[in-house]
């Protein structure tokens, strides 16, 4: 949990660099809370059928958008990338296993452009 309250700390920081775990916990959090959100929306009944959306679900998403982005692009910098790159997630299969790769590698040793590596600064 702390790894997602770290992420979300930094919401709107697109500058310097994720590690793997602050990334990937910043992902299962995520997930979780949509998931929990959407099963609320089910139970009191306000999830729309026809247009696909609840109300929480739609607000835990559209709440969490920013830190995502922010994240995913601080973690395409911890692996020497731009973040420009998450605009591969447009390319329907390519790009979703370009960013798997990417995101599971290790970061880059050292420091690099976009700041020095998080695993090595003490904190």
């Amino acid at each position: 949990m702390d790894w997602f309250l770290k992420a979300l700390k930094k919401y709107s920081t697109f500058s310097g660099r994720a590690q793997r775990a602050e990334y990937w916990y910043f992902v299962l959090f995520y997930l979780l809370i949509i998931l929990c959100s959407s099963i609320v929306d089910g139970v009191t009944g306000l999830y729309q059928a026809d247009i696909e959306v609840g109300l929480f679900g739609s607000l835990a998403f559209w709440g969490l958008l920013i830190p995502s982005i922010a994240v995913g692009v601080r973690r395409l910098h911890d692996t020497g990338r731009s973040g420009w790159w998450m605009l591969l997630w447009l390319v329907p299969l390519i790009g979703t296993i370009a960013w798997l790769v990417w995101t599971l590698q290790d970061s880059t040793p050292g420091a690099n452009e976009y700041g020095p590596n998080p695993k090595e600064t003490p904190i």
